[in-house]
């Protein structure tokens, strides 16, 4: 007899909620500043270096979701096949991917960040190495991007503009900074959000 009882996602909801949030934090404390000190030994630009840690995190967030997608839709055409209920078809297939994570491919993922990044004209390299030296950090990036979007509601990274108005919702200040600037000259780390609200804050340097 089937449970009509809330499907494994939505029970393990909060929990994986707290966790992907913790989860996204060490991140920004940990293989953020491994990944800085590994481009710095190629780079001594400080500027470029953090420009290309935060482009890595938004190219992983867009390839995970993208990921995410293709791999939903695979799993409901096969569940639609032999669905019964009593849970929804859409609760069926959020359990089967909540369950069976280690399915995505997270290194295609991390193919698809690289080649993005190589084509990005914001941001360059020596042409001796390349993008692949972070690959770590962008699998990390990409693992929690999709594993954020099996929460109800997903959560996302809030949009960053070069250029754009400071705002104290969604970024700190880096340590260095013009305070007193009114203009982001470039984003450090993203801003966290659900439902468009910022849950985390990013972090951006200002300067005049």
């Amino acid at each position: 007899v089937r449970s009509c009882s809330p499907g494994r996602a939505r029970r393990t909801n909060a929990s994986r909620h707290a966790y992907l949030v913790a989860r996204f934090g060490d991140i920004y404390a940990q293989e953020r500043l491994d990944a800085e000190t590994l481009l710095r030994t190629y780079i001594s630009d400080m500027e470029m270096v953090q420009r290309i840690i935060y482009i890595a995190a938004v190219e992983s967030f867009h390839a995970a979701k993208m990921a995410y997608r293709h791999f939903k839709m695979r799993v409901r055409k096969t569940l639609s096949l032999g669905h019964s209920g009593p849970e929804s078809l859409e609760d069926t297939v959020l359990d089967y991917i909540v369950r069976h994570e280690d399915l995505y491919d997270v290194q295609a993922s991390v193919n698809e960040v690289i080649r993005s990044m190589n084509m990005n004209p914001k941001i360059s390299f020596p042409p001796e190495t390349d993008f692949i030296v972070i690959s770590s950090l962008i699998r990390e990036l990409c693992r929690v991007a999709f594993s954020m979007q099996t929460l109800i509601p997903p959560l996302d990274i809030a949009f960053g503009l070069d250029g754009e108005l400071f705002n104290e919702t969604k970024y700190r200040r880096s340590f260095d900074s013009d305070f007193t600037a009114p203009l982001v000259a470039y984003h450090v780390w993203p801003a966290l959000i659900e439902n468009d609200t910022v849950i985390v804050k990013g972090e951006a340097v200002t300067k005049r």
